[in-house]
């Protein structure tokens, strides 16, 4: 697994990512409510909030005990729940590296728009692709796959720096290192068979991403933003 840490891609319009940054913080805050009991048992929580299929389409209905804002609701609300410290805390790396520069080539409430429709479309098409499905899908995977496909659009010639199996140090270019995982996002949605991980939520985000960039970017940023490159070892 490769992580990223940071990037050399610099903010021109945006001064402080106050979306981006309000963005995690929900997700940590979220995570920290429904982990610390507070809100009940947090599976049942995860399961009154996160996107369930069949219960979207009506094929199923949840007990009538378990809170819920609504299947129609949840496409929205599941964006802002994690499984796992694990699956939070990768999320919110990658949020961290790619959002901040995203938000500054669209603008800040331009990018939250993208951010969530990225992520409706993402839950949508993993739900079309499996309505009978009565497992949640929660995490804001889906939303973060959209914005690592604007990333790579809008600065694909900016370094990409992180670790390989968390303790080999790399930096790459953003188009090998963020194309390779749109890559794998694509493999493993063709080749899982299992469906443990909402790889076609991946794939959902990814194609709003590529689709929703051009519409959403400022007139200013230019494609394929001129940032050298340097090569994946210097």
């Amino acid at each position: 697994m490769v992580l990223p840490l940071h990037d050399d891609a610099p903010l021109k319009y945006v001064r402080r990512p106050i979306v981006n940054w309000s963005l995690i913080v929900i997700n940590i805050a979220v995570f920290v409510a429904v982990f610390s009991d507070s809100l009940g048992d947090p599976l049942t929580v995860i399961r009154g909030f996160g996107l369930i299929p069949a219960v979207l389409f009506g094929h199923a209905e949840l007990a009538r005990w378990i809170v819920t804002p609504g299947p129609d609701w949840t496409v929205v609300t599941s964006l802002f729940f994690h499984s796992g410290f694990g699956h939070l805390a990768g999320n919110m790396i990658f949020l961290y590296v790619f959002g901040d520069n995203v938000e500054d080539g669209m603008g800040s409430l331009p990018y939250l728009l993208f951010y969530l429709l990225c992520g409706v479309s993402a839950g949508l098409l993993f739900a079309y692709g499996a309505p009978m499905t009565l497992h949640p899908l929660v995490g804001a995977s889906g939303a973060i796959s959209g914005v690592c496909a604007a990333f790579i659009l809008l600065y694909p010639r900016s370094t990409i720096f992180g670790l390989v199996a968390g303790i080999i140090p790399i930096h790459a270019p953003a188009s090998l290192f963020v194309g390779t995982w749109i890559l794998f996002q694509l493999f493993n949605a063709l080749t899982d068979e299992q469906g443990q991980v909402g790889w076609w939520a991946h794939v959902g985000g990814i194609l709003a991403g590529l689709a929703l960039t051009p519409l959403f970017k400022r007139r200013g940023v230019r494609w394929f933003g001129p940032i050298p490159f340097r090569g994946p070892w210097g």
